[in-house]
């Protein structure tokens, strides 16, 4: 009798749970709660309650699934050997006795045994698994199981089995199996079942697979073990999948030929390779076709090549017994094996020989030599109708006339001129000059012939092919054939002809023929060499009357006429050209024109040419007129009137666009000084500075004026002049205008004359630096009555400084905006015409002259102030030689005037105000 230990007994604190189990034997949650206070006991005691609790409730799941884990956590770390495996499998047998519908009982049992590696108890536990448990649970157990089955030791039989029962229950896993084959390396049965699988329309993978992808792994089992699999048919499988999946066609061409050369056979790979290299449409299948090739005919050189080497080292081995055993009858000897068999009988015949080195040599080199035809043949099968492929193939047999001809011939067989890519054209001619080339003239006329009557896509390739035509005929010296081709060419279809094409409904190039620009250019050129003058104008009048001339038919035309002294016709011709075209394209035309006649007749007919260039400078566009001007005021200068010349600068500095017009000044100005002196420039100096130039071209004018009136004497008028374009030079960035001020002040002027340029600067560069809102004209034109000291307060806002100047003559700033308001000149700008001969003053902000005779000034109404006769300024006397001729006539002007004799013509505007106030 077995002595239990008195640890396993009920302890005092377990009578309390005792008695209520006693009590109750059949309350789990007795016992569940029994078990919880027992949770730090050992096991061997928690195993007695639980099999005391199981013995009352054997049917509780929660009490033997807890068993169960405890059991488990027990061997976890035990070696499978262990006894305690033994006691956990018979628990686990007893517990199913009552718990076999329960299918997490079931895992956990397998996946003991599967690690105990009992490996038939497990297959047998998993077999009465699947039979207790109902079929929706079965896949609880399956997984397990082909876990099990899959492990290194369990026989391939028993998995196969396995996997073969698995695929009844769920027939989608089936590339599990597959997968399980291959590496199992039963490569028969694994084939077979790829097979099955791509025959089933209705298969869909579960690993996301496509049936591209199952057919490369088909072709790649197949290639790989062609030896291992038998019973299906590998070529018409792959050949199946190359009609079928035609973007890695290269792939299964070289798998196929792979698989022939896995079973030996050499030529029928080649076979197979030449195949796919002439069936391909990619360059990227072609390329992986020919690498394929090219790599098994240098293996099998260099495997032969060894072969050899081996075995002459044999035959020196060997010596004399060869020739022994060769003087034998190998028919008698039944041992020998069919290679040495048929070596014996075969011994000397050309095809037996082993030493073909030369030729598998031969061949590879016959391959390497071919690349670039097969690769332009996989080209041409993506588009036949491809002219330039066509070209590089007939390239590629250079020096070989007979392939030339031949790829020539098959060249405009094959391709479609309305389906061309390229000029479709060019194979003819190519062709035909092939045969001129070697002197066969005869058959490139033939060549021709044909060319001429396809219906191309457009009439300029038909030309071109007549056009070549005739220069053959031109180059071999049959000028009258040259002749009689170009007339055919020309000539328009007959009425029949007509009729019966618009009958077809399809028109031909043929009948658009004759109205060919470039073949009648081509006759015109051959009738000025080859014909007469009056074959020649009929040539051009045909084409003027067909409407097909361009400007460059008519100058040549013109200039035909001119070479044979027929100037008024080539005039006539001009005229038409004028007449049929429009600008831009008449331009050449008008200028030949011109240049023409007045060449021919200069003075002759000058009124006539006057009217041309009217007519001409009428027509152009503004931007197309300056020539014409300037060969119309060169016109007037040769023959006609110097009036008339600077009467047409005038116009065309009118004319012309704004960014031309400062040219054009630049010319007019130049030849105004020439012909009539440097004062006529004046007025074209005023002219260019109100005609709308831009701000730069302005000021770069003024400058030019500065300069003229400085070199003249006339200093008074360059200052103001400075003055004026001041207002577009910043200071920042325009330091030359200013340091050109600097000296001309530091030259000619004074102490005063200098503070004011230096005034007008900090002006001119105050109005620069503030925002365009505080702008006194833009306050102008936004509110006509916003007052004079609004302004002068928003410009010390600015930061604008303000001297005692300034405070002086913003007094009478309103008089000079009041001057300023003709719209037909630039702002403040001196006129030579009207003030020439008076004194002028600026207006301190913007600089803008004002008047500076004092009749023409009206006082402000209440500006006798005593703050105004307080102000003191400083006056220096100006040299007389500095006024040049004004001084008298200013002396003239001041005597008539109030009185004021020679102090009033030396003192300013503003000093004669403060006087004539204080008077």
């Amino acid at each position: 009798m077995v002595e239990v230990s008195k640890e396993l007994y009920p302890s005092q604190d377990d009578l309390l749970y005792e008695e209520e189990i006693l009590r109750n034997p059949f309350n789990l949650k007795l016992w569940w709660r029994y078990l919880i206070a027992r949770a730090d006991s050992p096991f061997k005691k928690r195993s007695i309650i639980y099999e005391r609790a199981l013995k009352a409730l054997p049917g509780s799941y929660k009490l033997w699934h807890a068993y169960l884990r405890e059991r488990l956590e027990v061997v976890r770390n035990l070696p499978i050997t262990h006894s305690h495996y033994e006691t956990l499998n018979n628990t686990f047998e007893r517990a199913l006795v009552t718990m076999h519908k329960m299918p997490r009982i079931w895992v956990m049992y397998l996946q003991t045994l599967t690690h105990q590696k009992l490996l038939t108890q497990t297959r047998r536990t998993f077999d009465r698994a699947l039979c207790a448990l109902p079929v929706t649970q079965h896949e609880r157990i399956w997984d397990p199981y082909l876990y099990f089955v899959s492990q290194i030791g369990v026989p391939i039989e028993t998995s196969l089995r396995v996997y073969r029962r698995y695929l009844k229950f769920d027939p989608t896993h089936i590339e599990d199996f597959i997968e399980f084959l291959l590496n199992s390396k039963l490569w028969q049965e694994a084939a077979e079942r790829l097979a099955f699988v791509l025959n089933d329309n209705q298969f869909y993978s579960i690993k996301g697979k496509t049936k591209h992808q199952l057919w490369l792994e088909l072709c790649d089992l197949l290639t790989s073990h062609s030896t291992e699999v038998s019973g299906l048919k590998v070529d018409a499988i792959i050949r199946g999948g190359i009609r079928k999946f035609t973007d890695e066609v290269g792939r299964l061409w070289t798998s196929l030929a792979d698989y022939y050369i896995r079973r030996g056979l050499f030529e029928k790979a080649r076979d197979i390779f030449e195949e796919g290299m002439t069936t391909v449409v990619t360059v990227r299948d072609f390329s992986v076709i020919f690498d394929s090739y090219s790599r098994f005919e240098e293996s099998t050189l260099a495997a032969k090549m060894e072969t050899l080497d081996l075995s002459d080292e044999d035959e020196i081995c060997d010596g004399d017994s060869n020739t022994v055993i060769e003087e034998e009858d190998g028919r008698l000897d039944c041992n020998l094996s069919v290679s040495k068999f048929a070596k014996k009988i075969l011994h000397g015949f050309w095809l037996n020989d082993d030493n073909d080195i030369d030729l598998r040599l031969a061949r590879l080199e016959y391959l390497m030599d071919r690349r670039p035809e097969l690769a332009n043949s996989v080209l041409l099968r993506q588009n036949p109708h491809n002219v330039e492929q066509w070209l590089r193939r007939v390239n590629l047999f250079e020096g070989n006339p007979t392939r030339q001809i031949l790829t020539y011939t098959e060249a405009v067989r094959t391709v479609d001129p309305m389906k061309a890519v390229g000029k479709p054209h060019t194979l003819w001619v190519a062709f035909a000059k092939l045969y001129e080339n070697h002197k066969d003239v005869d058959n490139a006329r033939v060549i021709f012939e044909k060319a001429v009557q396809v219906n191309y896509k457009t009439v300029d390739n038909l030309a071109s092919v007549w056009c070549e035509w005739v220069e053959m005929e031109l180059k071999n010296k049959n000028f009258k054939g040259a002749l009689r081709l170009i007339k055919r060419a020309t000539a328009e279809p007959s009425v029949e002809v007509k009729r019966r094409v618009l009958g077809e409904g399809i028109e031909p190039v043929q009948m658009k023929l004759h109205k060919s620009l470039r073949l009648w250019s081509l006759y015109a050129d051959l009738e000025e060499s080859l014909g007469t003058l009056d074959s020649t104008r009929a040539i051009y009048e045909r084409i003027l009357d067909l409407k097909i001339a361009t400007p460059q038919i008519i100058l040549n035309y013109a200039l035909h006429l001119e070479d044979h002294k027929y100037f008024e016709d080539a005039f006539k011709v001009y005229e038409r050209g004028v007449k049929i075209f429009k600008y831009p394209h008449v331009k050449d035309i008008w200028v030949a024109y011109l240049s023409k006649f007045v060449s021919r007749y200069g003075k002759n007919k000058l009124e006539r040419a006057r009217e041309l260039f009217e007519n001409a400078v009428e027509k152009a566009p503004a931007e197309d007129v300056k020539p014409l001007y300037l060969q119309y005021a060169k016109l007037e200068e040769d023959y006609g009137l110097a009036k008339r010349a600077m009467k047409v600068y005038d116009q065309a500095a009118k004319s012309v666009p704004d960014n031309e017009k400062m040219s054009m000044y630049e010319i007019y100005i130049a030849r105004a000084a020439e012909i009539f002196g440097v004062p006529k420039t004046r007025e074209i100096y005023e002219q260019a500075i109100e005609s709308g130039l831009p701000d730069k071209d302005v000021k770069t004018m003024c400058m030019k004026y500065a300069e003229l009136e400085k070199s003249l004497g006339e200093i008074d008028r360059a200052r103001a002049i400075y003055v004026f374009s001041s207002q577009f030079a910043d200071p920042r960035s325009d330091a030359d205008f200013w340091n050109k001020w600097h000296e001309f002040e530091v030259q000619h002027g004074n102490e005063d004359t200098f503070r004011e340029m230096l005034r007008i600067k900090r002006s001119v560069s105050a109005s620069y630096s503030q925002t365009h809102f505080i702008l006194p004209e833009y306050l102008m034109q936004k509110d006509q009555k916003l007052n004079l000291e609004d302004t002068v307060d928003t410009l010390k806002r600015a930061g604008v400084p303000e001297d005692e100047m300034a405070a002086l003559e913003r007094q009478f700033a309103p008089v000079a905006n009041n001057s300023a308001k003709d719209g037909n000149r630039k702002l403040g700008f001196v006129s030579a015409g009207v003030e020439s001969q008076q004194g002028a003053t600026i207006t301190p902000d913007t600089g803008r002259k004002v008047a500076a005779n004092h009749e023409d000034i009206d006082l402000p109404e209440g500006s006798d102030s005593e703050d105004d006769e307080n102000i003191e300024i400083a006056q220096k006397d100006v040299p007389a030689a500095v006024f040049g001729d004004l001084a008298k006539k200013v002396e003239e002007n001041t005597k008539d005037g109030d009185g004021e004799g020679e102090s009033g013509s030396k003192l300013g505007a503003l000093e004669r105000i403060k006087r004539q106030k204080r008077g």
